[in-house]
């Protein structure tokens, strides 16, 4: 069952030596998503499973032990979700598993076992609530770290340029996740959503279907739009 919950952006320039020059306007997202997993350490969880979107051929389990890395962004570091060996295969974390894994390190993370799943970010609604259902039924106290980003399109130097839907959208996203508003969640449009670059929505259903009929209260940690992108964090407990 879903005891509590960690919504947190994905950014790689969440990481100090990608983010460089720039790690310093990043520190306040840093400190909200440290806060929430400080939620998630007092929730006396059984297992943590951290959730992130990636595409088609990322999806799929990822194994405590499993290897990341941030040499895509041009720095030679690497992280590991959870403890344990590198499973057999050679697979890597995608990218927001990888974030995932980092803010776990950086925050020396001991309070639970965690394991990860990269969801398909182009997966329907159905299918992402119908994950979220199936992680929940199993035993046990169960946490989730929810990676994802919102728009992309706040401002005009902005990475999907400036698009006047965005404030909306993201508006409605940070008052849903601050509500723990499962029905809200699922009710997100994944068409507008792809439209608008807002990567998270996937996951956030996922969480959706997760918190379907558990009496969870939520909190908006962080609402801020970076260089023209939605960072949202959120806990639920």
């Amino acid at each position: 069952m879903l005891v509590a919950a960690a919504v947190c952006p994905c950014p790689p320039l969440l990481v100090p030596e990608v983010a460089a020059g720039a790690a310093p306007e990043l520190e306040p997202v840093r400190r909200s998503c440290a806060e929430a997993l400080g939620v998630l350490a007092a929730a006396r969880l059984d297992r943590l499973l951290v959730i992130g979107p990636a595409g088609p051929d990322e999806a799929g389990p990822a194994p405590a032990g499993t290897p990341g890395s941030f040499r895509g962004f041009g720095v030679d570091l690497t992280v590991r979700l959870g403890s344990g060996d590198a499973p057999p295969g050679g697979r890597e974390l995608p990218a927001s598993l990888a974030v995932g894994a980092w803010l776990l390190e950086h925050v020396g993370w001991s309070a639970a076992p965690v394991d990860g799943l990269a969801i398909d970010r182009t997966m329907s609604t159905g299918d992402c609530v119908a994950t979220g259902r199936d992680i929940a039924s199993r035993a046990g106290r169960l946490g989730l770290l929810v990676m994802g980003d919102g728009s992309i399109c706040r401002s005009l130097t902005a990475p999907g340029h400036l698009d006047e839907r965005a404030a909306g959208f993201d508006a409605a996203v940070a008052r849903a996740l601050g509500d723990a508003d499962t029905a809200a969640l699922a009710a997100l449009d994944p068409g507008p959503a792809a439209e608008l670059g807002a990567e998270g929505r996937p996951c956030w259903q996922v969480l959706a279907g997760a918190g379907e009929g558990v009496r969870l209260a939520g909190q908006l940690l962080h609402d801020e739009a970076l260089y023209g992108v939605a960072y949202l964090t959120a806990v639920w407990s």
